[in-house]
């Protein structure tokens, strides 16, 4: 059975960073993408990063490029969300899920077959 768990959220003030992890059981970072979601209050959840099972690419949403950083460790099957220069717009439930995903036309990140969400975790930018 898969189960993605997040941690790491927390309260943080503007140009602050912080780390979120993705510890996955029931599965092999070989053979899975990791991705990171997102969802502000009264907005639909959006996609933020993804790291592919094959050769480890990246891809971000354009509004974190530069700032976010997604790594993977696949001795404690765990991904990591390193985000630097918080803005309050960051502010967020961000989720970790499987799915698939790569580099959409527009610069952007694409995915589909989204699939084993985890719980979330809070995220708040503010001073």
């Amino acid at each position: 059975q898969v189960q993605l768990v997040e941690s790491g959220g927390g309260l943080v003030q503007p140009g602050g960073s912080l780390r979120l992890s993705c510890a996955a059981s029931g599965l092999s970072l070989d053979y899975r993408a990791i991705g990171w979601f997102r969802q502000a209050p009264g907005k639909e959840r959006e996609g933020v990063s993804c790291i592919q099972q094959s050769d480890g690419s990246t891809y971000y949403e354009r509004s974190v490029k530069g700032r976010f950083t997604i790594t993977r460790d696949k001795a404690t099957n765990t991904v990591y969300l390193q985000m630097n220069s918080l803005k309050p717009e960051d502010t967020a439930v961000y989720y970790c899920v499987t799915l698939e995903c790569g580099s959409s036309w527009s610069g952007g990140m694409y995915y589909e077959n989204l699939s084993n969400w985890g719980k979330g975790t809070l995220v708040t930018v503010s001073s």
